[in-house]
């Protein structure tokens, strides 16, 4: 669903010498003296172009306050809440049942005092009568309710079984609370509120669940030839974010959206069998326990290799030797600190191999890949790592710096899933498919691990910044090893505003599932790429970008923080950019009208006239074609279209003119290219 829109140049915004006129909306103007004014152009064509409409004020909803500044950072009283995890779970790996304990400590940082809590039972979309299950739209012949993102109902006893919710006294104390589930969700009744500004309650949850086979996508379970893999996620009750924008954030999961939640610190004790490995998010704390000791050396070379080492070898995953002796099952402890979530897998099948990454501050932290022997070798997972390890480096430089001890790939059932210091990916990718998988998901470490967006409301926060950073990744991988040609914007122009086709800043829950990669991956990544190839150029783009990473790293930003900071750091009026391509689906549509030549005569230059026929706008960029066979390229600001629909400018030609083309490389997403070229007659 990823479209390579990497432009060929950056816009240079020049100024246009000699007479410019506005012919259908500005005064009229006397000709320099000594040149006759140029002929008549030929009668503008209907425009549905409203300049009015695009460059109006107003765009933001509100002015910048305490909390959001106006320039899109936090304001000097930002607050958001926080909660820490103490994790437990237990695999059954014969029932697929998972046992779970969970001792939450939740932070009120709001200045509101708070009775109830809002929690998110992911698992309950698996339920036969879920409202995720009741949504899956029919498809086919027959019809077939079928979908990747929507919960499909699991013939078994899905779902969370909550067995006890208590809230922990001072003294360590418990006392039961009244609980409601209501589809994917729980309201916990508070014997006292939670008192504003720093005030605290301490939970414990005891539950347990059976995987699904296939969770949308999310999660899942993959038989092969050496055993199953677990991939395991939404694992756990999750606090729902309350925030200063909606308070309590509660849209029920109904499979589309993906996820809002809180930071903190996790701690997570995994018991499996003890043929198992098993990776998760962040450290792991007590490997010379889970690990053996010629295993342990390897991950010590590791550690400090930039090739990859292997830690288990296909040959050694059915080999007793190859896990520690005496125990039946094994526990295995992580950590990971100032996350929005974790999760792991586990199976007897995987081979691991592992390298150094080399972060810019030299923080240590290392690329992990688990896999099973059918997605062995170096045309598939056997390249996990290397291609792990320069994702990260790349965006690490580029961006902001990974800030996990660990980043592990695990294949399975899953064909692309993120989390924080893990992610999904499908056992069958080979090669440039599982680069491509690989950098997206671990991309996400940006957006929204670090920048933690609404995932809920704005799908394109997440998935089509992470598309856009993608295009750069590929690009610098190996010198392009699987970068793509500049794609043909004109082409995705007319997708992107397809008539029809829902705005990019409706919910994902709001969209036809298959509009879903054009509108929450595609065009948005090609707006990023647009606003630092066209109209900001790189440098001014990516201090702006840089700018907001930093801002709002591990906060809560909404789409109006991120526009503010672009057009602040960025030193430019955005408004008709947001309005037009994220609030609207409006077409971009510049015809070249007429070429006149001054006293009718080329060599004294020539008066050249393009149209907007629609109602979005873009900076304009021309190739002038003399009878010679010499070229020329013309760029004009987006302004030019500030109070006109049609812009006439004076050309400095020494000759008559063969031809005049808008957009010849095909950057902008101009819809219509029949009409961007005039020719001589």
């Amino acid at each position: 669903m990823k479209l390579n829109l990497i432009a060929g140049f950056t816009l240079a915004f020049m100024a246009v010498t000699g007479f410019s006129q506005a012919q259908q909306t500005a005064p009229a103007q006397t000709a320099p003296p000594a040149q006759a004014a140029p002929a008549a152009a030929p009668v503008a064509p209907t425009t549905n172009y409203d300049y009015h409409e695009l460059f109006g004020p107003l765009f933001y909803n509100k002015n910048g306050n305490e909390y959001r500044a106006a320039d899109g950072e936090p304001g000097p009283k930002y607050w958001q809440n926080r909660a820490d995890y103490q994790l437990a779970a237990k695999l059954n790996d014969v029932t697929n049942e998972i046992t779970g304990s969970e001792t939450l400590t939740y932070t009120n940082n709001s200045p509101q005092n708070l009775g109830y809590l809002w929690m998110n039972l992911e698992q309950n979309l698996f339920k036969l009568d879920s409202r995720g299950t009741a949504i899956v739209p029919l498809v086919g012949n027959p019809p077939v309710a079928t979908s990747r993102n929507w919960g499909r109902g699991q013939d078994f006893d899905a779902g969370y079984k909550i067995k006890s919710v208590k809230v922990i006294g001072l003294k360590g104390a418990t006392t039961d609370v009244k609980f409601l589930i209501s589809d994917t969700r729980m309201q916990i009744y508070l014997p006292a509120a939670v008192t504003a500004n720093g005030g605290q309650v301490k939970l414990k949850i005891e539950y347990s669940f059976i995987s699904p086979n296939y969770g949308s996508d999310r999660m899942g379970i993959q038989d092969t030839k050496k055993g199953k893999i677990f991939q395991v996620a939404q694992w756990y009750p999750r606090m729902c974010v309350y925030d200063d924008v909606y308070g309590w954030n509660t849209i029920p999961y109904t499979g589309p959206g993906e996820f809002y939640l809180e930071y903190g610190d996790f701690d997570l004790s995994i018991t499996a069998p003890a043929n198992h490995i098993v990776v998760a998010s962040g450290e792991l704390l007590n490997p010379q326990e889970v690990y053996t000791p010629t295993q342990l050396k390897r991950w010590a070379e590791a550690s400090a290799s930039e090739k990859t080492v292997i830690i288990r070898s296909a040959a050694e995953v059915t080999d007793p030797a190859s896990r520690p002796a005496g125990k039946k099952e094994l526990t295995w402890h992580f950590k990971i600190k100032n996350a929005r979530d974790a999760s792991w897998a586990s199976s007897a099948s995987f081979i691991v191999d592992a390298a150094k990454m080399d972060l810019p501050s030299g923080k240590k932290s290392i690329a992990i890949s688990a896999y099973p022997v059918e997605s062995d070798g170096v045309e598939a997972w056997g390249r996990s790592t290397e291609y792990v390890k320069k994702s990260i480096e790349y965006n690490s430089k580029q961006w902001y710096e990974f800030p996990y001890p660990a980043a592990t790939a695990v294949a399975g059932i899953v064909g692309g899933m993120e989390y924080p210091g893990i992610v999904f990916c499908g056992y069958k990718a080979k090669k440039g498919s599982l680069w491509g998988v690989n950098d997206h998901e671990f991309g996400h470490t940006w957006f929204p691990m670090i920048v933690g967006s609404n995932e809920r409301l704005y799908g394109w926060m997440d998935e089509g910044f992470n598309t856009f950073i993608n295009t750069l990744s590929t690009a610098d991988f190996n010198n392009g090893e699987y970068a793509r040609k500049p794609g043909d914007m004109h082409r995705a122009g007319a997708m992107f505003t397809a008539p029809g086709l829902e705005p990019m800043m409706s919910q994902p829950a709001n969209l036809k599932e298959r509009n879903t990669g054009l509108l929450l991956y595609a065009k948005p990544g090609a707006g990023l790429t647009l606003l630092r190839e066209q109209i900001l150029g790189h440098e001014r783009f990516d201090f702006a970008f840089r700018t907001y990473i930093a801002k709002w790293a591990f906060k809560h930003p909404t789409p109006e923080d991120f526009f503010r900071t672009m057009e602040n750091a960025g030193g430019e009026n955005l408004q008709w950019f947001w309005r037009g391509w994220f609030q609207h689906n409006w077409r971009l549509d510049v015809a070249v009208r007429d070429v006149k030549y001054v006293d009718n005569d080329a060599t004294k230059g020539a008066y050249i006239t393009i149209d907007n026929l629609e109602k979005m706008a873009m900076p304009v960029i021309l190739e002038i074609k003399t009878v010679s066979g010499k070229t020329d390229r013309v760029k004009l600001p987006v302004e030019i279209w500030e109070r006109n629909s049609t812009w006439t400018f004076k050309y400095p030609s020494t000759e008559e003119i063969e031809s005049v083309t808008y957009d010849p490389d095909k950057v902008l997403p101009d819809f219509n290219p029949d009409n961007n070229v005039w020719k001589k007659q």
